[in-house]
Parts: C-alpha cells; sequence; structure tokens
C-alpha cells in the first residue's frame, strides 16, 4: 500500500488503461445485447414455447413452409396449443401522404393462443387492416391507408401495439387470412410459414416432427433464423474477446516492467528471508487492487455512458448483470495476466541487492 501511495502515477497510468478497456468493454456488452433484442424482441415477446418449421429451413421463416397438414398433427398432440404463423418482410407504401414503411409482416389467426387481448382479437377478425408496432406511432395515424408493394390490397392502420421488432424490422400483426392473400396471392391453399407452439409439458417432438413433417425449434434456438442474429452476435463476441485479451496484454506487461524494476528491491526482500510465496502474494496484490478498482470505475463510467448514449437509432440495452459480468471477466483476466512476469520474480537471486548479477 506504501508503494501504491509513491508511485500513484505510475500505478494512475497502468489502471487508467484497464479503466478506458472497461468503459468500451462495458458499452460494447450493451450494443451487443441491444443489438440482439432489437433484432429478436418480437419473437421473445410471444408466448410459445416452440416453433415447427419446414425441415432443412434453418429456423427461417422465409424458408419455411407448412400446410393443414403439419398443423392438425400438432393439434392432435395432447398437452400441446398451436397455431398457424405467417411470417414475411414486406414494404408498405401510404396510398396519399406519409412515409414508407419496412416491416416484419405477421399474420395470426385471431383466435390463436398468440393473440391475448380481446381487442387485439377484434382487430383481427374484423376488416383487414394492419396493427403496427407502437414505435411507428407518431410517424403514422390510425385510419392511415397502406399497399403492401407487390400487392393492390389497401390496408388501413388498425391501432398500435407493443410487438417488438423482427430481424431489425418493425413487427405489424394481420389476420392470417390477409397475410396469405398478401403473400401467395390466389393460390395460399392454407399455407404459412411455422406453427407456434405452446407445450404444458414434456413432448416427444421427434415422434410429432416424424408425423407432421416438420423441424421442432424451441424460442430460444430459434432466435439464430433472425436475419443477420448469427453475424451479429459472433461479431460482438469476437470484439469482447480481443479487449479482454488486450487487458491482459496491458496488465501483463506492466507488470514486467514493475518486477525489472523492482529487481533489487526484491532482491534485498529475499535476503531478508521473503520467500517466493510471499512476494508473489504482495506483488500480484498489489495489482489486483489496481485492476479491479479501474475496474469498477471503468464500468460505471461505461455504464452512464451508455445510458446517456442509448435511445433512437442506437439499440443499446444496459443490464446489470451484463455489466457486472463483464467487469469481473475483465478483472480476472487481468489479474491472471501478471502471470507471464512470475517466473522473473522467482529467478530474482538475493546477491542482486549488493548490485552484483548472479
Amino acid at each position: 500500500m506504501r508503494d501504491l501511495r509513491r508511485n500513484w502515477r505510475r500505478f494512475g497510468l497502468v489502471g487508467l488503461v484497464v479503466g478506458l478497456v472497461a468503459v468500451l468493454s462495458t458499452v460494447l456488452s450493451a450494443l451487443a445485447t441491444g443489438l440482439v433484442s432489437d433484432g429478436i424482441s418480437g419473437l421473445r415477446g410471444l408466448p410459445l414455447t416452440h416453433l415447427a418449421f419446414e425441415p432443412g429451413s434453418g429456423a427461417v421463416f422465409t424458408r419455411s413452409t407448412l400446410d393443414a397438414r403439419a398443423l392438425e398433427a400438432w393439434r392432435a398432440t395432447p398437452g400441446v396449443e398451436a397455431s398457424p404463423l405467417g411470417v414475411a418482410f414486406v414494404n408498405a407504401a401510404p396510398t396519399t401522404t406519409g412515409p414508407r414503411l419496412d416491416l416484419a409482416l405477421w399474420g395470426v389467426p385471431a383466435d390463436s393462443f398468440l393473440v391475448a387481448r380481446p381487442e387485439a382479437r377484434a382487430a383481427l377478425s374484423g376488416r383487414p387492416g394492419l396493427v403496427l408496432s407502437d414505435e411507428l406511432e407518431g410517424q403514422v395515424e390510425v385510419g392511415d391507408r397502406f399497399t403492401v408493394a407487390g400487392s393492390d390490397l389497401e390496408l388501413p392502420v388498425l391501432g398500435f401495439t407493443y410487438s417488438g421488432s423482427y430481424g431489425h424490422v418493425p413487427i405489424a400483426f394481420t389476420s392470417l387470412a390477409t397475410w396469405q392473400e398478401l403473400h401467395y396471392g390466389d393460390d395460399a391453399r392454407g399455407r404459412f410459414s411455422a406453427v407456434a407452439l405452446r407445450f404444458d409439458g414434456p413432448v416427444d417432438t421427434s415422434a410429432v416432427d416424424r408425423a407432421a413433417g416438420t423441424a421442432t425449434r424451441s424460442k430460444a434456438s430459434a432466435y439464430s433464423g433472425s436475419p443477420g442474429f448469427s453475424a451479429e452476435t459472433a461479431t460482438m463476441t469476437m470484439i469482447r474477446s480481443f479487449l479482454v485479451v488486450i487487458s491482459a496484454l496491458i496488465v501483463g506487461a506492466f507488470f514486467t516492467i514493475w518486477t525489472v524494476q523492482r529487481t533489487r528491491q526484491i532482491g534485498l526482500m529475499k535476503a531478508l528471508g521473503a520467500s517466493n510465496g510471499y512476494i508473489v502474494r504482495d506483488g500480484v496484490g498489489q495489482l489486483a487492487l489496481v485492476v479491479v478498482f479501474f475496474t469498477v470505475v471503468g464500468s460505471a463510467a461505461g455504464a452512464l455512458l451508455a445510458g446517456v448514449a442509448g435511445g433512437g437509432d442506437v439499440p443499446i440495452e444496459l443490464t446489470l448483470t451484463g455489466t457486472v459480468t463483464t467487469g469481473v471477466i475483465l478483472a480476472v483476466v487481468g489479474v491472471l495476466g501478471s502471470a507471464v512476469a512470475l517466473r522473473r520474480i522467482t529467478r530474482v537471486e538475493p546477491i542482486v541487492a549488493l548490485g552484483v548479477e548472479p
């Protein structure tokens, strides 16, 4: 502790670098969480536990096409609620004035278990129309009419609800029949993208899949089918991994230099009877105090910065668990990075205290 007070500039410099890495890691962690949430928040918010897709579709709605055979097989399974679900990405143009909208259009029957609110059931069972994500409220109004590209069908905005987004595109709900007309035209033949499932208990999905001709995924594993989800997750994970490695290298380099500068002091301590274990605990403990303190400060500053920068077009989602986990990883890896200098400490001979090289 005395050494920390006397050489606060030297320790403060490495602490500043560690703190800046913690700031960057915290902000990137919040950005990664926000990107993931922005891509799958709509799917995550639906009251389902599993999804049945066409085999080979890779949980991508736009690659999957099912029909009544698959739906009936799942509906006949005890302990399972099943509902057809249509998903497509569309562009909607206003019939008069207003913005063009890129939408993830979800077709759902009005009597589906996915539709919990009575007003939502009423909207989907009435005249054809769109129920938009509430993030579009203010850009358009109830009653505005839109024409989906590739169709002559005009659809009014029936209302707004929290529906999140899918593939970074706001979700719009419509009735399954309307979705089929927009997607397939006059050749719908009862087709849709997937079967939304809710299990009340254990279900032998393999047996039902064979009978229904489907491939079942849990809700969480179906997230990978969202456009860009896997690439974004892998990219952000790689960036955070590089930051962790950089943090370890910074601390390791500092500890090595610190050991070289204290060679005679370490030799004197050994000449007075200090063991290698004592000196290692002293040095690593000193470094751990610096790393932990500045990591906490940097993580707090990063959380504050992420909170200020979040909102609008920046998909930042700050969570306590993510912030704490990132900080702990940086602190632990930073301390472990000091291991590169341990061998140098143990090889210092007591005779160097006299200025003699062994």
